[in-house]
């Protein structure tokens, strides 16, 4: 753990959204001399919250003074390939990630959560698990708010669970989880790590090199790649690795049986019939969360009624309205090929598909079989339209471009039928049209709120 103790130190934050906000304030109230700088515009409420915590601002670009510091930390959308840093690092100055500053200064056990698809909604559903339970409970993170702007009410009582994404692990140094899940790596945010699959893959094991005797490492053990690298990898001894599987029956975690029941430590707990949140995928989401509710000494009676209760999460396979028939579900954080592959396995109906945005180096080749099997049309949109089309058009009959969302929604309205789904599953990111996957599920949700 680093000094708390920030008193004269100069310190540069790269990136004003909220998590940058969150780290710089924290730092300033820890005595440091915070610059936050904003290549873009910073807001009138950014200033004013900057302001009152003595911290200078700077936006429009980054100047000499980030380099004039003892430490730079970095928002998630600072990429390390950013002349700035790269400036930073070649003068020899700390570069942190918000994470990593945050955690200096929590007290609690901390749950660290990643993979590719999936950390949402098993953030949330552990969240909801332990305070169903009675525990005293911060979910923070990729999941929305950033440990940095709740770290202060981290006590020794309650636990912190994290939603925690490659970028915040990257430039991490001392983070430590007493709980590290890994449900699953595929390729994402390519664009990010040079092209580099590898280097994405290394990001997401970061969660748990720091991790020590007495702590735990649940994994999914139906991810090949996973596995391979968890079992193969030189954990720190008395680090205990659980794995936990959807295919096969385990001699310890967690399992599905064949009669379809969830089993944590060869307990049988419910059948996956009942849990609150449907798909395949969310079975396997819900074994990671059971097993580490376990760690955390949960029983069993808690545990099943808050698998049973737990709904899901926005803009997750989120059930907006039904209209003259047809569901419309929106998917907006869907920002990878991995994650609309899950989406459309969690439907039996024919299905109209809303996809595009911000291409991050997709291959949609994956998709061939789910898509001709269960997709009648196809509206792509956003930056990536053409590229969708060329990938998914052909194996559909009907796709159609659509310049924004709402004339992709009002397109795919017009080719749905009584008993279909009207599934907004992009598998882009949010960035050319809207500021993250959460404002593109809101303008989705008004639209079709709209719709008469």
């Amino acid at each position: 753990m680093h000094h708390r103790d920030f008193s004269g130190r100069r310190v540069s934050v790269l990136g004003a959204a909220r998590s940058g906000r969150a780290a710089a304030v924290l730092l300033a109230r820890a005595g440091a001399q915070v610059l936050l700088s904003e290549l873009g515009p910073v807001d009138s409420a950014c200033r004013t919250l900057c302001s009152s915590h003595g911290i200078a601002v700077e936006d429009q670009g980054h100047s000499n003074r980030v380099l004039e510091v003892d430490l730079m930390v970095l928002s998630p959308g600072v990429p390390t390939s950013a002349a700035v840093v790269q400036a930073a690092l070649m003068a020899g100055i700390p570069v942190y990630s918000e994470l990593e500053v945050a955690a200096w200064f929590c007290d609690a056990p901390m749950v660290a959560i990643t993979g590719t698809n999936g950390k949402t909604t098993t953030t949330a559903l552990l969240g909801y698990i332990l305070k169903e339970a009675g525990r005293r409970v911060l979910v923070a993170g990729n999941i929305g708010t950033p440990l940095s702007a709740l770290v202060h009410q981290a006590g020794a009582d309650s636990v912190v669970v994290l939603e925690v994404s490659s970028f915040q692990l990257d430039h991490t140094d001392t983070f430590r989880p007493r709980i590290s899940v890994l449900l699953n790596i595929t390729p994402d945010h390519l664009d990010r790590y040079e092209g580099v699959f590898d280097r994405y893959v290394e990001s997401k094991l970061r969660v748990f090199r720091n991790q020590t005797r007495g702590d735990v490492l649940v994994y999914n053990y139906d991810d090949t790649l996973v596995r391979n690298r968890v079992e193969s990898v030189n954990v720190t001894a008395g680090v205990e690795r659980i794995p936990y599987s959807t295919q096969s029956t385990l001699p310890e975690g967690a399992w599905l049986s064949e009669e379809g029941m969830l089993n944590v430590s060869g307990e049988p707990i419910l059948g996956a019939g009942e849990l609150g949140i449907p798909g395949p995928h969310n079975v396997s989401n819900s074994l990671a969360a059971a097993m580490a509710a376990r760690v955390l000494d949960i029983g069993s009676g808690p545990l099943r009624e808050a698998l049973r209760e737990f709904t899901g999460v926005q803009h997750r396979l989120e059930y907006i309205r039904t209209l003259d028939g047809v569901r419309y579900i929106n998917d907006s954080k869907a920002t990878n090929v991995n994650a609309l592959w899950f989406a459309l396995e969690s439907f039996d109906e024919p299905v109209v598909l809303l996809a595009g945005g911000r291409d991050k180096g997709n291959c949609y080749d994956t998709l061939t079989p789910l898509v001709r099997r269960k997709v009648k049309a196809l509206i792509a949109f956003g930056e990536s339209a053409d590229t969708v089309m060329q990938a998914l058009g052909p194996l559909v009959g009907r796709a159609e471009r659509a310049g924004t969302l709402e004339e992709a929604t009002v397109r795919g309205r017009a080719c749905a039928e009584a008993g279909d789904v009207v599934l907004l599953s992009p598998a882009c990111a949010s960035f050319d049209l809207f500021d993250n996957f959460e404002a593109r599920g809101d303008a989705f949700r008004t639209i079709v709120e709209g719709l008469h």
